[in-house]
């Protein structure tokens, strides 16, 4: 089933993934569903940078960043009013600090459905 018309509430999105290619699927997912502007942090140092010159709507966080997470980032992201929500490929193995329980995750591999249902993409037609 694909979406065959979508509302894109959302505008700026960073994606903080460190593998390169899963953020530029990510990335032609995104742009595929109407969102304009993308950037891509693949570690911590440079998403905090992104932040700090650029505003966004929304971030994705992949939870596992080498032998970091992102949970640390997530509360800077809550400091700010930025909203976001989590991408793992570890499902619900990840220990979830109790202040992220109720953040919207989704798992990896992700698809134009789910990256669209984290995003809160308001679909108005489906084929």
């Amino acid at each position: 089933m694909a979406f065959t018309e979508v509302e894109v509430l959302t505008k700026r999105v960073l994606v903080l993934e460190d593998n390169l290619l899963i953020a530029m699927e990510a990335e032609d997912i995104l742009k595929s569903l109407g969102v304009e502007h993308v950037e891509i942090a693949t570690d911590l140092t440079q998403a905090a940078a992104l932040i700090e010159q650029q505003t966004f709507d929304f971030v994705f966080l992949d939870v596992k960043l080498g032998p970091h997470t992102s949970f640390d980032f997530a509360g800077v992201l809550i400091a700010r009013g930025i909203a976001f929500g989590f991408v793992s490929g570890y499902g619900e193995d990840a220990s979830f600090p109790a202040a992220l329980r109720d953040v919207p995750r989704i798992g990896k591999p992700f698809n134009e459905r789910s990256l669209g249902s984290l995003l809160g993409v308001v679909v108005t037609g489906r084929s």
